[in-house]
């Protein structure tokens, strides 16, 4: 076979995405339809920006998802006489797809395949250890801004004391094997893990204190999963097997949410400091109800917005920090296809081939784009709130 165009490569690329065109247009179609029921989501389909941004994400999004669908080739594997090949190159016969579409790279892998199956890396690990680096920042910051005093103070030295160290030396410390070899990820993950559990206990505890029936259901529930999942992500001992977390994913995990977790903190605390002066943190006071009630159900949910943002952007820059990871080669495994390891992958033969490097350099960098521009539309829609 003759090696096909850009016009038949681009074709062919549209047509292996059909599953996240077809859920595109059925999540725009329902959301759009709803919009005036879904609160600020629904209000995000008012800003073009934010529907570009919403648009660019869900499609890296449902991308993940469908990957094993999507894929043409084994991203591991390596096909004889593909190394290096230009995109469009026919694959030897009883392939399972008939070209390489995005050509192949120094080891003869399918680098669209590769850049398809990273999307469910960088998926996997950017959104959940920011969510967890949340969690943390505003179990402290929540009592911080407060209650201020002794407490403000300890809890924003050491947010400073993490913030003054270079991230990205920070990182490198982090996910090198020697450090690993210590045993100090493991013990950050027992620390940072906990948090998750202790903010929904304490957020079920203050809202169904005068319910003692249903805070027991939802205290009992959240402690039995969440203990179950700790200890299986923390110290890999679920005995079931469920939850459980690669010791090099534990590296890159743990670290994410130890750095991103004292910016959120400071974000948190700054919030509530202007806003515990408000007039309904008052009314609840003089209602008699408890701090914890206050910060969790009156302060927390008018500062939904600003957080709403930060969350977005810090997946954005949480996407970049892995990928740096990756070039470095201290990512999830030197195997991984992952964006940030592809890019250092094909770095070395740039300038004879750029498209093992070029590719998924644009799938990042557009992922961090739409980040960026549905944090916009949520800040404009936000403001409007």
């Amino acid at each position: 076979m003759e090696p096909i165009g850009w016009g038949s490569i681009f074709a062919r690329m549209f047509i292996q995405f059909w599953p996240v065109w077809a859920a595109l247009i059925i999540t725009y179609a329902v959301s759009i339809h709803y919009r005036r029921r879904l609160g600020l989501y629904g209000k995000l389909f008012d800003s073009t920006v934010g529907m570009i941004g919403f648009g660019i994400v869900m499609f890296w999004v449902y991308t993940a998802f469908f990957a094993d669908i999507i894929i043409t080739h084994d991203p591991l594997g390596q096909l004889s006489g593909m190394k290096n090949k230009p995109p469009g190159t026919p694959a030897p016969d009883g392939s399972s797809y008939e070209y390489y579409l995005l050509g192949g790279d120094n080891l003869a892998r399918d680098v669209f395949s590769r850049v398809v199956m990273g999307a469910r890396r960088v998926l996997a690990i950017a959104p959940a250890a920011t969510l967890f680096a949340f969690m943390v920042g505003i179990t402290l910051g929540l009592p911080a801004g407060y209650f201020a005093g002794k407490l403000d103070t300890g809890l924003s030295f050491l947010a400073n004391l993490v913030l003054a160290f270079p991230v990205i030396l920070l990182f490198y410390l982090l996910v090198t094997p020697e450090i690993r070899d210590t045993g100090i990820p493991t013990i950050l993950a027992a620390v940072l893990f906990v948090f998750p559990i202790i903010f929904l206990v304490t957020l079920f505890h203050s809202r169904y204190f005068t319910v003692p029936a249903r805070r027991n259901l939802y205290v009992g529930i959240t402690l039995v999963l969440g203990l179950w999942a700790y200890s299986g992500l923390a110290f890999n001992a679920d005995p079931l097997g469920i939850w459980s977390m690669d010791p090099n994913l534990l590296n890159v995990f743990v670290a994410v949410v130890f750095v991103n977790a004292p910016t959120v903190f400071r974000i948190v605390r700054g919030i509530v400091l202007d806003l515990r002066s408000r007039d309904y943190v008052a009314a609840g006071q003089t209602r008699g109800e408890g701090p914890w009630y206050i910060m969790l159900w009156e302060i927390l949910p008018n500062a939904r917005g600003p957080l709403i943002v930060d969350f977005c952007l810090r997946i954005g820059y949480t996407t970049i920090l892995l990928g740096t990871l990756g070039f470095f080669g201290l990512g999830v495994s030197p195997e991984s296809p992952d964006w940030g390891s592809t890019i250092n992958d094909g770095r070395r033969l740039l300038s004879i081939f750029p498209h093992p490097a070029v590719v998924p350099a644009i799938a990042l960098m557009s992922l961090v784009l739409g980040l960026n521009l549905l944090a916009d539309g949520l800040r404009e829609e936000s403001l409007k709130d």
